[in-house]
């Protein structure tokens, strides 16, 4: 059955950030994972390591003992102390057989992340899978999972809602802001050049904003992000004196006391008296408040959008229920796929073989009679045989697969 498949993982759900840390290696091809592989005898194996999760899945026929763990703690982080080692094995996840699977297929559908229903861990997979594909580690086995993994995360995010209703707060917030600023040339400003800001940019960028203003202390980081957005870069200390008048106000520095006063706000404003909307992503908040009051604002901040991220994040919870039985069916798909590829391996050599006998017929049994033959009967009999050829090969493959699959109805039946 299934039962060569095993996975030996360190997640968010149980061990801090820190320690998943530890057990991060950076390079795939790393002698590190090639002594794993084969310190613990497995055939196949494939590391992938995220912001919220390092794992191991690996094929191996035969019994794996919870040993292992211990093993390849001390293999990856042979530097820590005993204790040490023995504190990450104690928070480490082994699984095997279907239980190891349905895991992974949770993973790649984003079930078992930080925020359910985020596809970009699809990508994370593809590409680390290539990068254990391209380092030598993988095989038969895991490349026939990695596609059935793909086919599986896509129909769950095409038949449920799992990846439906942003609950980032970023997300959110430009959804909050397109309600208001729905024209792209309307004139954006973007206070800070961090992260969150730059995540902001993201967006602006999809959406076809083209008139973007970023200020920030540093006005290296400012042109960076200025240049993402094919907009322009200005220091700081230029709010002061901004002349150009604004639609929109997007606020996310470090600073722990406002950055944008009433003083700075009327002189943003330029005199104008129209609704501005204004976005402050900071924590603290780096607008002041006092200017609410003062002038015509709509205002979006952290603590506003808590709340609808909260209810768009239970919808997701609720879709898990959809996502799972999805896998739950799957799994037995995927056994039929398996078996089925076992089959064409263990079958792999029937063509080769029935090949050679139509040569060995052709030229050295029939060799003098065929030679004997005209151009046109030659041409005649070479497509006879290739006829009959085809069919010696299809005819066995095709009638044990048809039995393995009776086979393999009859056990999902009687489960």
């Amino acid at each position: 059955m299934l039962d060569g498949y095993h996975l030996l993982t360190l997640t968010h759900r149980n061990a801090p950030l820190e320690t998943i840390g530890k057990m991060v290696v950076q390079d795939h091809a790393s002698p590190l994972l090639h002594d794993l592989k084969d310190r613990l005898n497995w055939e196949e194996m494939m590391y992938i390591a995220t912001c919220n999760r390092v794992a191991f899945l690996f094929y191996r026929q035969g019994p794996v003992s919870q040993d292992i763990v211990n093993e390849a703690v001390a293999t990856i982080r042979p530097d820590l102390s005993a204790a040490e080692q023995e504190d990450i094995a104690a928070q480490m996840l082994l699984l095997h057989g279907a239980d190891a699977i349905r895991h992974w297929l949770e993973v790649a559908a984003s079930m078992d992340s930080l925020v359910i229903g985020e596809r970009e861990i699809i990508r994370q997979l593809r590409e680390q899978y290539d990068h254990n594909r391209a380092a030598g580690n993988t095989g038969d086995h895991l490349r026939l999972l990695m596609r059935f993994t793909i086919e599986t995360a896509k129909e769950i995010y095409s038949q449920t809602g799992i990846g439906e209703k942003a609950v980032s707060v970023v997300a959110l917030a430009f959804g909050e802001m397109l309600k208001s600023v729905s024209d792209r040339n309307s004139r954006i400003l973007l206070v800070g050049a961090g992260q969150t800001n730059t995540l902001f940019g993201k967006f602006l960028v999809k959406y076809g904003f083209r008139n973007v203003t970023v200020f920030n202390r540093s006005i290296d980081n400012a042109q960076l992000l200025a240049d993402a957005l094919n907009g322009r870069a200005l220091p700081l200390d230029a709010l002061d004196h901004y002349s150009e008048g604004f639609d929109c106000l997007i606020v996310s520095t470090a600073a722990t006391e406002p950055v944008v006063t009433p003083d700075r706000y009327k002189n943003l404003l330029q005199g104008e008296t129209s609704c501005k909307t204004v976005v402050d992503l900071s924590v603290p908040n780096n607008v002041d408040k006092r200017i609410l009051p003062a002038f015509p604002v709509r205002f979006i901040e952290i603590e506003g959008l808590k709340q609808l991220a909260g209810e768009n994040l239970a919808f997701r919870e609720s879709e898990r229920i959809k996502a799972a039985s999805i896998i739950n069916e799957r799994l037995y798909a995927f056994r039929d796929q398996w078996h089925e590829r076992q089959v064409e391996r263990s079958l792999s050599h029937i063509p080769e073989e029935v090949r050679a006998i139509k040569e060995r017929a052709l030229y050295q049994v029939y060799g003098k009679e065929f030679a004997a033959l005209d151009p046109q009967a030659q041409a005649l009999v070479l497509e006879m045989m290739g006829y009959m050829e085809k069919k010696c090969v299809a005819i066995p493959i095709k009638t044990i697969k048809e039995m393995t699959r009776k086979q393999m109805g009859k056990i999902v039946r009687s489960l």
